[in-house]
């Protein structure tokens, strides 16, 4: 099965205190969750683990749950839904099928 979304795709959150907020996906962990770049941004305390290292406080990216983000369309740059097509490609002078994630909308391909 090929995911929805993928680290590197460009999302915008559609729920929560962080909505209309755009950001890259950094990591996705497992049970459907995300780290998107800039969004749900959290303050954590940091205890010094290593001599002459700071501890304090930091802000951090906390995970935050796929059904909230939608991701953008490259051609319309609007949220939109993802699907997947099969093709039939030629490699290596063998013809195999291929799933290919789309933009709903515009039905352009996504990276």
């Amino acid at each position: 099965m090929v995911a929805k979304i993928k680290s590197g795709d460009l999302v915008k959150v559609i729920r929560g205190k962080d909505r209309g907020k755009e950001g890259t996906v950094k990591q996705v962990l497992k049970n459907d969750r995300l780290i998107v770049e800039g969004v749900q941004i959290v303050k954590k305390h940091v205890r010094a683990t290593q001599q002459g290292q700071q501890a304090g406080i930091v802000a951090v990216e906390a995970p935050i749950h796929r059904s909230n983000v939608m991701v953008i369309d490259p051609e319309t740059k609007q949220p939109t839904r993802v699907g997947v097509i099969v093709k039939e490609e030629a490699r290596d002078g063998k013809v195999k099928t291929v799933r290919v994630r789309v933009a709903k909308k515009s039905g352009k391909e996504l990276a």
